[in-house]
């Protein structure tokens, strides 16, 4: 749980920036990756990543948090989706930083039939994004891209900073 809004900001734009790098190496092709027929799609996954900001800061009470609506549906383009999760993401640290003070974060609100402490809702959206960007990075794997390092280097990274992959 965050207690201080700067503490969020900064882990918000480490993250932001994960995501919109692992978003930003999808390809139109790669949208329709799946793991199985039952599984979502690269690109429905990665949309659902955008359109969570704006529904989970809503639902928090946050005016201004941009992105795509709830139900919008999938672009066909891997360069929308990004577009679109790049303005939402970056709507967010500004919306918290005008709207919620420090004093405010252990505040309970109502979060889908539960209380949650908005300091508390700000960290799962956080992981959120992180468990999906995970799932993303598989499909991304299976379907011959390039994966981003977020917390370390990725195999491809470990060549380009002039070092073996580890196995």
């Amino acid at each position: 749980m965050y207690r201080r809004i700067d503490d969020f900001v900064q882990d918000w734009a480490l993250e932001a920036e994960a995501t919109l790098k692992a978003l930003r190496g999808l390809t139109d092709a790669a949208l329709a990756q799946r793991v199985t027929p039952e599984g979502r799609a690269a690109g429905r996954l990665a949309w659902h990543v955008a359109q969570t900001i704006p529904e989970m800061m809503g639902t928090a009470g946050l005016k201004g948090v941009e992105g795509p609506g709830e139900h919008d549906p999938v672009p066909a383009g891997a360069a929308e989706i990004a577009e679109a999760y790049a303005r939402a993401a970056d709507s967010v640290g500004r919306a918290v930083q005008s709207q919620w003070s420090d004093d405010e974060l252990g505040d309970e609100i109502p979060m889908y039939g539960e209380m949650w402490a908005k300091g508390g809702t700000l960290g799962i959206l956080v992981k959120h994004q992180a468990h999906h960007r995970g799932q993303l990075t598989v499909l991304m794997r299976q379907a011959g891209l390039a994966v981003p390092g977020c917390y370390g280097p990725a195999r491809e990274e470990w060549a380009w900073l002039g070092m073996p992959a580890m196995d």
